[in-house]
């Protein structure tokens, strides 16, 4: 299988090296020193599953250079779908799957923009890895056993072209599943990840953000809105799931965070149009309330304009 992977950083240099490994012929789209790591050295992965080398690699930085694929695997931030999405039809055939492993739930939306939703099946993954240095993934597990990628149709049916790519998948030697409802299964990832915009704004650590009286009531009725509206958009998320996971935010490491945070510490842009934003976004539309996530979105919004440069500083 011909495959793409838009985006070679913990998620896709994991998968995608994996699936090279496995025999299939996959090209890896990087950038600056990372690109030229990957090209003079390979992509090595070191894996608490087992470290390994893609030697020699197949990477570029221009999607147009790569020809159709059979399989494009997105797994570039989720404010950055939009921009590498236009480039996407270049590797597009009649029969090519494009699965996004996005955080959020706006990744099948922003895709069909610009490609024929009949290629675009919707997933997310499963797993702890980041870059370690220039060309260099460090994978550290996952947060629920071990890495794995759940897919599905966007109608949730068990089609041929699914059980092909879990065949696929499962031989390259991670975790497979296809979903009986991705759409639910986006959803009850897209729920907790909302909270590292709120440990962003209050800058504290999970330990700290949930032993505070006041804080812990923040994250609890930030997620009562997002059940709220799932429950609106007839997602089907369990009565229980808001304290499910408070109770696994309870068991967290004390001084562990979010990715998010990183980013808007940093002054780099993040994904908060792509969590709270989108909690924003379809409440609007779908008439429901959200006070704290637009208190939570409103406050950080300066910072993130600034590390667009669309509000100078």
């Amino acid at each position: 299988m011909k495959i793409a992977i838009l985006g070679t950083g913990g998620v896709g240099g994991y998968f995608g090296g994996k699936l090279a490994m496995a025999g299939e012929d996959v090209t890896f789209v990087a950038r600056g020193a990372h690109l030229e790591a990957i090209k003079t050295k390979g992509l090595v992965v070191e894996s608490v599953e087992g470290s390994f080398t893609v030697f020699p690699a197949k990477a570029t930085d221009d999607v147009k250079t790569i020809g159709k694929v059979d399989l494009v695997i997105s797994t570039v931030k989720a404010h950055q779908i939009k921009d590498i999405a236009p480039q996407i039809p270049s590797l597009i055939h009649e029969n090519t799957l494009v699965l996004p492993l996005q955080n959020g739930i706006m990744a099948v939306e922003e895709l069909s923009k610009f490609i024929d939703k009949k290629h675009i099946i919707s997933g997310l993954c499963r797993i702890m890895s980041e870059i370690k240095a220039p060309g260099v993934i460090n994978h550290m597990g996952a947060h629920k056993g071990r890495a794995t990628i759940i897919f599905g149709e966007i109608d949730n049916s068990k089609s041929e072209r699914v059980v092909m790519l879990n065949e696929v998948f499962e031989n390259a030697g991670f975790g497979s599943k296809i979903a009986d409802n991705i759409t639910e299964e986006i959803w009850k990832k897209f729920l907790p990840i909302c909270v590292g915009s709120l440990l962003a704004l209050t800058r504290t650590t999970f330990g700290e953000l949930r032993e505070v009286p006041e804080t812990r009531s923040l994250m609890k009725k930030m997620f009562n809105e997002i059940f709220e509206l799932s429950q609106k958009m007839h997602v089907g998320l369990e009565e229980d799931i808001v304290d499910k996971n408070i109770e696994a935010i309870d068991h967290f490491p004390y001084a562990s965070s979010a990715s998010i945070v990183k980013d808007i510490l940093a002054g780099k842009p993040s994904e908060l149009d792509y969590q709270n934003g989108s909690v924003i976004y379809f409440a609007k539309k779908y008439g429901v309330n959200v006070p704290v996530n637009e208190f939570i979105y409103t406050c950080l919004a300066p910072s993130e304009l600034k590390a667009k440069n669309i509000l100078k500083h």
